[in-house]
Parts: structure tokens; C-alpha cells; sequence
């Protein structure tokens, strides 16, 4: 068996292939699902305070029901599933719902506490193909609020970063599950030293919409920003984001039920896990009118709605609809003099290759490198 750094970058590589993939088949078109959440199940382990997404008594999602749910999302087009819940790792047969979404070529990635991790279920989630794991940590120390901290969770890294052949990403929320802003950077520096993805989010109400941030607060999430290299990244070139840290609305539209889908645990679809109940349709007899329609409908909560993974979304959109115009508001120009910021190669090569009319060489080339018919 190849060593364990060689089979995390044989893996890395395809991941970024396929993800690729991903970008490129939202720009070529409008009319499919890039991401969907499912929830497996609403029991949850913890209790934290703020958390209005679980439940402590919930049975999973039946497996055959969870399968075929996953093969409902494949028929629509969906490039990327989250699972999530509740508790993910509670489900009993998650390994077998992660290997039937990679084998429809979707990206699979999960959300998880972390508490139930160990070396041998690591070891069976890369068994199964996950691609992502996003570990939700609020606090340095447990308190009333929430119990997912660094300091319980921090040997469940140390099993990631040693073990685990897929992406691991430590998310905290500024302003949810303390009332120390710098217990996310501590976070945060935590995971870039194990060698981990690290992001920070923003205190949301329970319609999705920002809560108010202190100073301290928006200089904890500047930080944690600049702990992101990669020549390009949502948390660094997100202009949408900035404003709503000074308390600014966005002038976006919002394409939730059509690019963005949530599939709670009776099997309806939503707009996201904040807007429950709209359109509550069975994801059974979702179609691609329902996309369509639901796409394309405005939504009253767009203005300050913090799900920066629908604005992910939505900027694909912007960027296949007028490339130049999106790409000037992802990259501005430094300083005053009019010059515009040259966005990086992979961003320049994708939008040149699908964001633009149809028949070019680059374009043909793309198309059958990344097998999308």
C-alpha cells in the first residue's frame, strides 16, 4: 500500500479535477443543481444553544430512502452533495450514502461535530470516498453554549491530520458559540498548524440574515482570511462578504431551489436550511420547471443573508453572464489608478473556456479534457 502522503496527493489531484469539473459544468449551464444539503438526520449528539438544525431523539433517514434521495439529486444534474444534520457520523450506513454519491461522479462532503471520529471510522471514510470534512468548532473551552471546542476536539485533529486521505476543514462562527472572537483565531491558527483548512462564518438569525459584528470581531475575521494562500479563495476575493461585516446590504439575486437545494429529513425540498418551508416541494417530484421557477424567484432575505455557499453559486451565475463585470467586483483595481487586477490563470482560463460564446478551440479542448458532454 503507497504511504499515506502519496495516496492524500494521488487524491487531492483527482478532487481538483473533479471540482473543476464542477465550476465548469455551472458555467457552461444555468439550468442544474451545483449543491445540495441533505440531512441524514436531525438527532444530534450535543445540544448547543444556537442551534436550531437537530433534535435528540430523530432515527436516521432509512438508508434506502437516503440512496435513493441521492440518485433523485444525480437525475437533476447535481454536481456537489453536502450531508449533514443533526449529527452525520450518527447515521449508520453514511459510509454507503458517500460511496452512492461519488458513484453518480459527485463531489461528496460532509459537516460532523467531530466527538464520534476515530482512527478506524477515518479510516472507513476514506474507504467510502469523501471528499470534504467540515468540522464545526465554536469555542477554545466547552461551555453552556456549545461544547464543540478545541480543547475537547483537538486529538480528533490530530487523527485528521495524520490519517485522513481527504480535505478536512475547521469552520467557526464569529458571534455564535462564544463571546470571545479570539477564540476563532485561536482556532483557526490551530488547524493551519496540524496543516488544515481553517474559515471563519458570521452570526446569522434564524432567517439567514447577519447579526451585528463588534470591531474586535470584524478584525478577528480579517485575520483568520489571511490564513487562506491559494490563488484564489471565496474568503479572501469576496467583496459581498466585506459588506456585510460594515453592515451593508448586497444587490445579489439569490438562486436557491434551482442552483442551491435543502433536503430535509422528510424528503422536501427547500431554499436553505434558514428558509424551511419554502418551496417545502418532495424532492420526488422536483423537475426542472421547479429549478427553473424557483431559480429565478426573488427572495426577501437575499439583501443580508450570510450562506456564503449560495453566493458561491451565484457568482458562477454572475460570471457566466457577464465574465468582465464579475470578475472587475471579485478583483478590484489596487490603488486609484484605474488599472484593473488580473485575475489568477485558473479564473481567467475557466471563464475564457465557458463563460464566453459558444465554438472556441479553448472551449472544445476543455469540454472533452473534463468529459462534459
Amino acid at each position: 500500500m503507497l504511504p499515506i502522503a502519496a495516496r492524500r496527493t494521488a487524491r487531492s489531484w483527482n478532487r481538483l479535477y473533479r471540482e473543476v469539473r464542477m465550476v465548469a459544468t455551472a458555467l457552461k449551464s444555468p439550468r442544474h443543481p451545483v449543491f445540495a444539503h441533505v440531512v441524514v438526520t436531525r438527532r444530534c449528539n450535543l445540544a448547543c444553544t444556537y442551534c436550531s438544525e437537530f433534535d435528540t431523539f430523530s432515527k436516521p433517514v432509512p438508508t434506502g430512502e437516503m440512496l435513493h434521495r441521492i440518485d433523485l439529486l444525480a437525475r437533476l444534474g447535481t454536481t456537489a452533495v453536502t450531508l449533514t444534520g443533526g449529527e452525520t457520523l450518527l447515521h449508520p450506513d453514511l459510509e454507503k450514502i458517500i460511496a452512492r454519491i461519488r458513484s453518480h461522479g459527485m463531489v461528496a462532503v460532509m459537516i460532523t461535530n467531530g466527538y464520534l471520529l476515530s482512527v478506524e471510522r477515518i479510516a472507513s471514510l476514506n474507504r467510502a470516498g469523501i471528499d470534504r470534512l467540515q468540522i464545526s468548532i465554536d469555542n477554545v473551552n466547552p461551555d453552556d453554549v456549545s461544547k464543540k471546542s478545541l480543547k475537547v476536539l483537538d486529538k480528533k485533529l490530530q487523527m485528521l491530520a495524520e490519517h485522513a486521505e481527504f480535505a478536512v476543514h475547521i469552520h467557526s462562527v464569529v458571534g455564535a458559540g462564544t463571546t470571545q472572537p479570539e477564540d476563532a483565531l485561536a482556532i483557526a491558527r490551530r488547524a493551519h498548524t496540524l496543516g488544515l483548512g481553517s474559515s471563519a462564518g458570521i452570526v446569522h438569525d434564524p432567517t439567514g440574515r447577519i447579526q451585528p459584528l463588534d470591531e474586535r470581531s470584524k478584525q478577528v475575521l480579517e485575520e483568520i482570511e489571511s490564513f487562506s494562500k491559494p490563488l484564489f479563495s471565496f474568503a479572501r476575493h469576496n467583496p459581498w462578504r466585506k459588506n456585510l461585516i460594515e453592515g451593508k446590504p448586497n444587490d445579489w439575486h439569490c438562486p436557491a431551489g434551482g442552483r442551491h437545494l435543502y433536503i430535509c429529513e422528510n424528503g422536501l425540498v427547500h431554499y436553505c436550511m434558514a428558509q424551511r418551508g419554502l418551496p417545502a416541494i418532495p424532492l420526488e417530484k422536483y423537475t426542472q420547471q421547479d429549478i427553473d421557477r424557483e431559480g429565478k424567484a426573488p427572495k426577501p432575505c437575499a439583501p443580508y443573508c450570510t450562506i456564503f455557499c449560495i453566493h458561491r453559486v451565484a457568482l458562477l451565475d454572475r460570471i457566466r453572464e457577464n465574465p468582465r463585470q464579475a470578475l472587475v467586483q471579485l478583483f478590484p483595481a489596487p490603488g486609484s489608478d484605474g488599472t484593473e487586477a488580473r485575475p489568477p490563470l485558473a479564473v481567467r482560463a475557466l471563464t475564457a473556456a465557458f463563460a464566453r460564446p459558444r465554438g472556441g478551440v479553448l472551449r472544445k479542448a476543455a469540454l472533452r479534457v473534463l468529459k462534459i458532454d
